[in-house]
């Protein structure tokens, strides 16, 4: 079994790199975070730094999902969305939320919050490419909704989640361009809200990276 102590490498062998991205702590007592081995002695900042870099030109993906009941699963979509490097994640209603599924992916990543639909509205609307607007996309199987497959998502957007229990509210709903579904062939009526947000991340990625 592996042990806490077995994760990632141990301190720097050799002469330490001449480079302000490498973290002089970790050097020394090694890095055990959970990071690919292009990251490894980084400072957190350097991180932060080189995925905004990294974004394909012209590709700003954002995420937001509704924070009404404290719900576990923003911790797994923010996770997600620093799997396909987003460029920020909104937390919309409730100021807290439960961090455990992050596993502390929020720390590489742009999280901010927003009081309710309306404000995410206002923000998007000078928040894309030249100072354009970001198109809202509601992920969610409500009545007026068009599949998933087959419709390439805007190349810079929002996807917006709503709560696990109850889905987008109605004041998400009034603000999206446009709602889609995933497509389902089993008999729940729903997908578990990090699941979804893993699909439809990906088929982003799918177009635009």
């Amino acid at each position: 079994m592996t042990t806490p102590e077995e994760v990632g490498v141990g301190p720097w062998d050799g002469p330490w790199p001449d480079d302000a991205r490498y973290d002089p702590e970790l050097l020394t007592h090694g890095d055990r975070r959970n990071v690919v081995d292009r990251y490894r002695y980084w400072t957190l900042e350097a991180i932060r730094a080189d995925l905004d870099a990294r974004r394909a030109p012209g590709a700003r993906l954002h995420v937001a999902i509704e924070n009404w009941a404290h719900d576990l699963n923003i911790g797994s979509v923010v996770r997600t969305a620093n799997a396909f490097n987003v460029a920020g994640v909104h937390v919309v209603g409730r100021r807290r939320w439960n961090r455990r599924g992050a596993m502390v992916t929020d720390r590489y990543l742009h999280v901010s919050h927003q009081p309710d639909a309306g404000a995410l509205a206002r923000w998007a609307a000078t928040a894309g490419p030249d100072g354009g607007r970001l198109p809202l996309v509601g992920i969610d199987n409500v009545p007026g909704s068009v599949p998933l497959e087959g419709r390439e998502l805007p190349s810079s957007c929002v996807l917006l989640f709503g709560q696990e229990s109850t889905g987008l509210t109605p004041e998400a709903q009034e603000v999206c361009d446009v709602v889609v579904h995933i497509t389902q062939h089993g008999s729940t009526r729903s997908l578990n809200a990090g699941a979804a947000a893993a699909i439809a991340m990906h088929s982003w990625a799918l177009a635009h990276l």
